[in-house]
């Protein structure tokens, strides 16, 4: 994606079955679900750079022994610094007290993070600032060891004032207005009351307080508490979390919107945000790893009983679409199918705005993405090509020298590597007076390949705001002299805000919204945007199952192909010298290549959830008033 844009989080649990002993015996050493959660973490790096963290729990402590351990990082490398820090104080305690060294249970009591349940979570930061306290895993801490909760997610809610509000009325003093604390405190309030009740239940049994405490946690009932706690929830979650005592949890929900996907055998519980890490950390095949239902949690027991449960109805299944044509790792194999057929999808588009000249077209890509899609667009222009060869030398079978058959043989694509992105000037941009500037050099490119009358093909898996394109890549390959660029977008417009998980939370820096409202002033009809404006102020006030999108009327008089165009012309009006053509994915062919994957609403606006009506309105009311702030 040529345009910057903030993924949502990754997570990672582990939740080791056996005793450490056992994994020091079979793979050598005890701090084997530390590797593998460092080895997940890192290969979910692409999900978040902004912040990492890492909590462990112990079993079976006894008590003044610490039992939970935790490091955050927003360090430049974060999940490098905190497995730094945790390589660091192992070590420390290894080098004070050498006769733990080859005695397992010693270590686990002296050596910090050495647990048998462990919460990973990498970050990009979509709400509040982006400082240390702002990093998952969140703890709330108790000196009853069952009403600890360690939580980690990737998710945004969109009713996080109505949950804060709830938790106000049941007399709660929730420590910030955000959605992890506002949802940590809820699962916490259940949590707090179920471990009461049973406590009470435990003494009419005859128990003694000190008996009661495995008991508690040997019937706690996770289920039924997340039951009550996700019961009003509404946005895109994979939540997961781990009690004190050793319970841990991962629920997804009931749209699927968010993935997570999970791995079990007798030695390991695995759960993290993408199938391809688990399969290459544990080895283990495409089949052995699960997608979790949407609605469902995997539970793990501090005994070790895992189960899938259903905690709340599953909806109409509707899991990101960007999840395939970006932010997950594209060596998923049915995610690298779908996105080279994304690009196999819109060649018919390409071929026509080449006006069919492929000797004279450059096929290229926007750096490092889209270039799966690259090769579906390039397999599909090869079978083209060769169909027209064949029928060119069947039609002149008779006539055609072989001179000629050497010549129409002789074409090929032109497949060129023209822009390469300068990461090291992309991390040195921060001073806004300076940017534009700078952004025009963050792409090199290749010079000597295009000629004077060549098209130039660059494929980009999505445009969003359209910034880098216009400040620095169409600048930059227009410097080759092309008659034409044609910047293709695997993915179809972007239309309005996400509030799932990604970061793009306000409508004006959507260029595809940018370009309807230029299209309605050109037309005379930029009145509608007051009127949609006074419509969306009036459902201010109504439930969120009643609110209605009606930002899709800021498109509804045009076509897909009017909006390209503008787009094409506001991104290129800055002395371009080449036409400039844009074409953007269809939504049909989007869902014929990603068809498990039908989450669609910031190209349609087809929201899965109630909330995402009213987000889009608040967003749209912010536009209008010239509001800075977010839409949830």
């Amino acid at each position: 994606m040529s345009d910057a844009i903030k993924h949502e989080c990754g997570i990672a649990h582990i939740r080791l079955l056996k005793p450490l002993e056992f994994y020091k015996k079979k793979y050598g050493t005890a701090f084997y679900g530390i590797n593998k959660m460092y080895l997940i973490m890192e290969k979910q790096h692409n999900r978040g750079q902004d912040g990492a963290g890492f909590a462990s729990i112990k079993l079976d402590m006894q008590p003044g022994e610490r039992y939970i351990s935790r490091v955050r990082s927003i360090a430049q490398q974060p999940i490098q610094d905190i497995f730094a820090q945790i390589n660091n104080r192992i070590n420390d305690v290894l080098a004070e007290q050498p006769e733990v060294v080859n005695d397992v249970e010693a270590q686990k009591k002296a050596v910090p993070y050495l647990g048998e349940v462990m919460l990973g979570h990498v970050r990009y930061g979509t709400f509040g600032k982006n400082s240390v306290e702002s990093v998952h895993p969140f703890l709330r801490q108790n000196n009853w060891m069952h009403r600890n909760v360690i939580l980690a997610g990737n998710f945004n809610m969109t009713n996080v004032k109505s949950l804060f509000k709830n938790l106000v009325e049941i007399g709660q003093h929730p420590k910030e207005y955000t959605d992890t604390i506002t949802i940590m405190e809820k699962i916490g309030h259940f949590l707090d009351d179920a471990v009461s009740k049973l406590y009470k239940k435990l003494k009419k049994e005859g128990f003694s307080k000190m008996e009661c405490s495995p008991l508690i946690a040997e019937r706690l009932n996770l289920k039924k508490i997340l039951k009550k706690a996700a019961k009003s929830w509404d946005g895109g979650y994979a939540m997961a979390g781990l009690l004190g005592h050793g319970d841990s949890f991962v629920l997804r929900d009931p749209s699927g919107i968010r993935p997570a996907y999970y791995y079990m055998d007798d030695e390991v519980v695995v759960v993290a945000s993408e199938r391809p890490v688990i399969q290459t950390v544990f080895n283990v095949d495409y089949e052995q790893v699960h997608e979790l239902p949407p609605g469902s949690a995997i539970i793990t027991k501090k005994s070790g009983e895992t189960s899938i449960d259903q905690i709340l109805e599953p909806l109409e299944r509707m899991a990101c679409s960007f999840e395939r044509i970006y932010f997950s790792r594209g060596s998923d194999a049915e995610i690298y199918q779908e996105r080279k057929l994304l690009g196999k999808l819109i060649v018919p588009e390409v071929l026509k705005h080449v006006d069919y000249d492929i000797k004279n077209t450059v096929f290229s890509y926007i750096p490092n993405t889209a270039e799966t899609s690259f090769f579906g667009m390039i397999e599909n222009v090869e079978e083209y090509l060769n169909k027209k060869k064949t029928e060119q030398i069947l039609k002149g079978t008779r006539s055609l020298s072989a001179e000629k058959v050497t010549q129409i043989l002789s074409e090929h694509t032109r497949v060129e590597k023209i822009a390469i992105k300068d990461v090291k000037l992309r991390t040195f941009i921060t001073e806004d007076s300076s940017r534009d500037d700078l952004v025009a050099h963050v792409y090199d490119v290749t010079y000597g390949v295009i000629k004077p009358d060549d098209n130039l093909v660059i494929i980009d898996d999505s445009i969003v705001r359209g910034t880098t394109l216009k400040k620095s890549i169409l600048k930059m390959v227009d410097r080759l002299a092309p008659k034409r660029i044609v910047v293709v977008s695997s993915a179809p417009q972007i239309r309005y805000p996400d509030c799932y998980g990604i970061d793009m939370a306000n409508l004006e820096g959507l260029v595809a919204f940018r370009a309807a409202l230029s299209l309605l002033k050109d037309a005379n009809m930029y009145h509608i945007v007051e009127d949609i404006y006074t419509r969306c102020k009036a459902q201010v006030n109504l439930k969120d199952t009643e609110v209605q999108n009606f930002v899709k009327e800021i498109y509804a008089p045009f076509t897909p192909e009017q909006v390209s165009n503008k787009i094409a012309e506001l991104l290129s009006e800055d002395g371009i010298n080449a036409e400039v053509k844009i074409i953007f994915q269809s939504i049909e062919n989007l869902h014929k290549a990603c068809p498990k994957n039908l989450g669609d609403w910031y190209f349609t606006g087809n929201y899965p959830t109630p909330g995402g009506n009213r987000v889009v309105n608040r967003a749209y009311i912010n536009f209008f008033e010239e509001n800075n702030e977010r839409a949830y």
